[in-house]
């Protein structure tokens, strides 16, 4: 590594260096609750898997972790992958190429491991594209006003509604089964991206309700609804702000987030939602694009969606990657793709693959039908980025044919996309 003269790397494999760790992370990413209640938070750093970039004086002066997840989905397959995450430069440390290091000790920490892939969500949108990291996932926000008037949904009438205050000891292992659960449905397909809380540390980070978290809000609320054997079908977990105007109720319900195994459970969930006393709206965190509720809304336009990134995708092992996912429709297909910092990916691949099944991806001298960086690769792996509409900003060249065929063939019937971000 060329990291600046008198820094060096190091593990970060101890939760004795916890207080160290949060007071960085307040440089790189400023907070309002002190750091002596985050050390009384679960805090889902991964020891073991995390580094910094020390000073002579052994201050931290820049730092990454990473998830592992054994079952990241992809199209048709859930498959080994890591998660980057807690990256961040100390300001004193800026523009002297170290996260560039960083970023390249992740790479081979992750092709010794075996995994194929590496995430993120990105704190900013303009850093990781320079790193071959793609955009495949968009996610959307909606403000929905109470009442706002949903489509009937038959059976949604019989389902069971329970609401109380959040207890993770008696509902967490319900709440992470849903939610892990989504990720297959629908049955067949399933959801690519949706990210579920497979380690221990992000288990426990997602069950907490801690008062310092809560930005003076009350405790969070669940929502179950359940069919009449009593079996869960849906969830949501949200909490409620008070407001006023005029003496007319201003409140809003910032839900958390919200699951829905089918149609009936997600419409009941909603109705609850959006007649809840004393509230004027609903605002979500991430959805996917193709959340039941666009569809449901009689008028979604009221709800005024706003569209953001919410997963990026690097591409690390091209031949194994695009043989774990399967595809959309047949392809016969040779890439000419560049990579400037992975140099086994570059070159020209052969991707051949029938409808719904896995590719067999070879290096080959045949002559390229497209051209693309591994960019453009990593944008398109989870099915929601189009390589067509890559090619139409000039991302991707070739000729239309067969642009077109890719495009289908890399696409997913479902959208891509997780419910939390991490």
């Amino acid at each position: 590594m060329q990291l600046p003269a008198g820094t060096q790397l190091v593990p970060l494999d101890s939760r004795d260096r916890l207080e160290e760790v949060l007071r960085f992370d307040a440089w790189a990413y400023p907070t309002g609750v002190a750091i002596s209640d985050l050390l009384e938070l679960a805090i889902p750093l991964p020891w073991g898997r995390a580094w910094g970039v020390e000073n002579e004086a052994g201050e931290l002066a820049a730092m990454y972790a990473a998830y592992t997840l054994a079952s990241f989905p992809v199209p048709g397959a859930v498959v080994p992958g890591a998660w980057l995450t807690w990256v961040g430069v100390h300001p004193g440390y800026r523009r002297r190429g170290i996260l560039r290091e960083l970023i390249a000790h992740h790479f081979a920490d992750c092709l010794s491991r075996g995994e194929a892939i590496s995430g993120l969500n990105a704190a900013e949108a303009g850093i990781y594209g320079r790193f071959g990291y793609g955009m495949a996932a968009t996610q959307v926000s909606l403000t929905i006003p109470r009442g706002a008037s949903l489509r009937d949904v038959a059976g949604s009438a019989e389902l069971l509604v329970e609401l109380r205050e959040w207890d993770a000891g008696r509902d967490g292992a319900e709440i992470a089964a849903l939610h892990a659960g989504y990720a297959a449905v629908p049955e067949g397909l399933g959801r690519p991206g949706w990210v579920t809380w497979e380690t221990a540390g992000l288990r426990a980070s997602a069950d907490q309700d801690a008062p310092a978290l809560r930005e003076g809000l009350e405790a969070e609320r669940l929502l179950v609804v359940r069919d009449t054997a009593g079996a869960p079908r849906g969830y949501a977990r949200f909490r409620r702000k008070p407001g006023w105007k005029r003496n007319v109720p201003d409140g809003t319900v910032e839900l958390r987030d919200v699951v829905a195994l089918d149609a009936a459970a997600a419409h009941r969930i909603w109705s609850v939602l959006l007649d809840l006393d004393l509230m004027a709206r609903v605002e979500t965190g991430p959805l996917t694009t193709d959340d039941p509720i666009l569809t449901l809304l009689v008028d979604a336009r009221s709800a005024m969606p706003v569209t953001n990134d919410l997963e990026w995708v690097r591409i690390l092992d091209l031949p194994r990657a695009l043989a774990e996912r399967r595809y959309a429709a047949p392809i016969d297909v040779v890439l000419e793709v560049t990579d400037a910092l992975v140099p086994a990916n570059a070159g020209r691949w052969r991707v051949v693959a029938e409808a719904y099944g896995h590719a067999e991806v070879t290096q080959t001298a045949e002559e390229p039908d497209l051209w693309l960086d591994i960019r453009e690769l990593g944008a398109a792996h989870l099915g929601a980025t189009s390589l067509a509409a890559l090619a139409q900003a000039g991302l991707v060249r070739g000729d239309t044919q067969a642009i077109a065929r890719a495009g289908t063939a890399w696409s997913w019937p479902i959208a891509a996309g997780a419910s939390w971000v991490f």
